[in-house]
């Protein structure tokens, strides 16, 4: 206790003791205090009754007594025969042992006779004064005693005082005391003792009851409450080991049967949701397009690896958080209000397409409301996100391919037209050198509408499921015949073609007519960006088949590095030239359909087919076309090739290979 606290008296000990039982044996121990109470008082109040009756026998008894004797000695007392007086009383009181004392008085109050005379006597008390004060109507009553008690030291003594009359003479009093009497005194104290004994022997079997209460049935009911709310909060593993028996024990057994199929019945459903979380969190993991589901207040409740990546959410932990503090800026503010009108019940759907970060990207975002099975209360929102950037990109590229189509295709249309119109209406006006100019140029915009149409077809069917056929090739006619069909055009710019290969050159395996096209391709491409007194040299030569290659290794000089490992036999193939070279941005994008550097550069024309064609007829043959290019330096292409000893199974494997090395690249 501090000092500052004043000590409490008694009475708030008690009322704090009191405070600190529980309701239920605050009520069990007032119905004990009345029950016991009212107990003890019928006890009571019964023994009191009997000692009452007693009583009221003790008093007919001494009146009865008194007046027996009256009646033997008034005769003596009238005539004065005090001898024969004493002689009798004396007989009467021993014969009597309730006889306490005997007592004569003469009409005064004199007393002149008594018994015992001993002042140890029980009647010493009457006998201090030697006068009895008595009733001045007690001699006109001499059938009608004088009965009084008064409490001695051996209990209470009944005085009996009987008038002594003879005819109409007033002879005196005959007093008598009678002994307490002993059945009374008993029921007395046993009125007390029982009353005591019944308000203590209801307490004790009151204690008694709660304690065998509290160890047979209180406290296998308190473990069994505590197992169910156990059971309640999630805790199967809760068990009661009470040896207790009969019914009680049953319904004990029962319960620990009852939490031990659900304990199993709850790990088969924790397996089966987990199996289930691990599938829907796998394929939810596998879907290409980027998934977040959101509960009712907006916070992240999960979201996929894609999701991740298109949000730069790499390395977070986003699960509890509320959205729209994760997202970037930009969606943030894109989002703000369809999440809002999604949250509040609104809108069931929305879609959003917005662009952001660097380099941009478009994505598209479709929010979907979650409710109950009612459809009444609304559990969150999944949102799904698609990256829209390659459509994009590509509905650009062709939407610059059908324009340059369209243009490729007007220019020399209008070309042909022209000297065709020209030639049809002026062609008698025109000297035969004009004439056959004008039809040279028609036939060449002939041509370019030709290569042009040539150019889609052969991406087309490069595209499509078609199976080419792949046999034993000689690299070396195919490069031949390449540089032969480019020598007068290279003679015309002032470039040198070149051919390095070996004589011994092994046979690959292939499509002639795709290689022919490869080389046309790449060789036409280099004389276009290479100006007068360049050169640009075809080389061949095998390739080591355990050959690691590492994609994110950079070409560094002439010597390109090699993107694949290469399970079989392999022969290299490299076109380089001394051309103005390709930025590392145009790099990127350089195989990609409908790209044409020359937007950007140069102002050659062209398609942006040939490059991708090359990409896909390589593909085709299992494998892959990488460049190194540097600006004003030159530009290297190479790719590999499988000899002759792999079959069109191994080619198969080897394109869905490289297939997939590019699209991770």
């Amino acid at each position: 206790m501090s000092a500052g606290t004043a000590p409490l008296n008694w009475q708030q000990r008690l009322a704090r003791w009191w405070a600190e039982f529980s309701l239920q044996t605050k009520l069990l121990a007032a119905a004990t205090l009345v029950v016991s109470l009212v107990m003890a008082g019928i006890c009571f109040f019964a023994l009191n009754g009997i000692q009452a009756d007693v009583r009221m026998s003790d008093t007919r008894f001494a009146r009865d007594l008194g007046l027996l004797l009256s009646a033997n000695v008034t005769p003596l007392v009238a005539e004065g025969n005090d001898r024969e007086l004493a002689a009798v009383a004396e007989r009467f009181w021993k014969s009597s042992r309730s006889l306490r004392y005997i007592f004569f008085a003469d009409p005064d109050g004199v007393i002149y006779l008594g018994i015992p005379i001993s002042g140890s006597s029980g009647g010493s008390e009457l006998l201090l004064s030697r006068r009895l004060e008595l009733p001045a109507d007690l001699a006109r009553r001499p059938q009608n005693p004088l009965i009084r008690q008064h409490l001695s030291p051996d209990g209470q003594v009944t005085d009996v005082f009987v008038p002594l009359v003879s005819g109409d003479r007033y002879l005196g009093v005959l007093a008598l005391g009678i002994n307490p009497n002993e059945a009374a005194l008993a029921s007395a104290a046993l009125s007390r003792e029982v009353t005591v004994a019944v308000f203590i022997s209801i307490w004790v079997l009151v204690i008694l009851g709660a304690v065998f209460n509290a160890l047979t049935i209180t406290q296998p009911v308190k473990e069994l409450l505590r197992g169910v709310r156990s059971i309640a909060s999630g805790d199967f593993e809760a068990r009661i080991a009470l040896p207790v028996g009969g019914e009680l024990g049953e319904l004990l057994e029962g319960f620990n049967d009852m939490a031990s199929q659900l304990e199993a019945y709850n790990e088969a459903n924790i397996e089966e949701l987990t199996a289930a979380q691990v599938k829907q969190q796998s394929l939810i993991a596998t879907m290409a397009d980027g998934a977040l589901l959101l509960d009712a207040e907006g916070r992240v409740v999960l979201v996929n690896p894609t999701a991740r990546r298109l949000f730069r959410w790499e390395g977070r932990k986003l699960e509890g958080a509320l959205v729209g503090e994760e997202l970037p800026d930009v969606l943030a503010l894109e989002l703000q209000t369809p999440l809002e009108t999604l949250l509040s019940g609104e809108r069931d759907s929305s879609d959003v397409r917005c662009n952001f970060g660097e380099p941009p990207r478009t994505l598209r975002i479709v929010l979907q409301s979650v409710r109950d099975a009612s459809g009444e209360s609304l559990k969150g929102i999944a949102v799904t996100v698609q990256d829209l950037t390659r459509e994009v990109e590509l509905n650009a590229a062709q939407s610059r391919f059908i324009s340059n189509v369209s243009h490729e295709l007007r220019t020399p249309l209008f070309n042909i037209k022209s000297y065709v119109e020209t030639l049809h209406d002026l062609g008698d006006q025109l000297s035969e050198e004009d004439r056959k100019e004008f039809l040279a140029i028609a036939n060449d915009e002939t041509d370019r509408l030709t290569r042009l149409v040539n150019d889609v077809l052969d991406l087309s069917r490069l595209e499509s499921d078609r199976t080419w056929s792949m046999e034993p090739v000689e690299l070396r006619p195919a490069m031949e015949q390449t540089l032969r069909n480019y020598r007068l055009n290279a003679q015309d710019k002032g470039v040198e073609l070149s051919l390095e290969v070996d004589e011994q050159l092994p046979r690959v395996r292939g499509n002639w007519d795709l290689l022919l096209q490869v080389f046309d391709n790449l060789v036409g491409n280099g004389l276009k960006f290479t100006a007068s007194g360049g050169r640009l040299m075809l080389r061949a030569y095998p390739w080591p088949d355990t050959c690691l290659i590492d994609p994110s290794t950079e070409a560094t000089g002439d010597s390109p590095t090699c993107a694949l490992t290469a399970p079989l036999p392999r022969l290299r193939v490299e076109i380089a030239d001394t051309g103005s070279g390709i930025s590392r941005e145009d790099q990127e994008r350089i195989f990609e359909r409908f790209y044409r550097v020359e937007n950007a550069v140069h102002t050659e024309v062209g398609t942006g087919l040939g490059l991708s064609i090359v990409r896909g007829i390589l593909e085709k043959h299992g494998t892959q076309v990488r460049m190194v290019s540097e600006l004003g330096v030159g530009t290297t292409f190479w790719f590999d090739l499988p000899l002759e000893q792999a079959d069109d199974g191994e080619l198969r494997i080897e394109a869905e290979r490289a297939s997939r090395s590019l699209e991770l690249i």
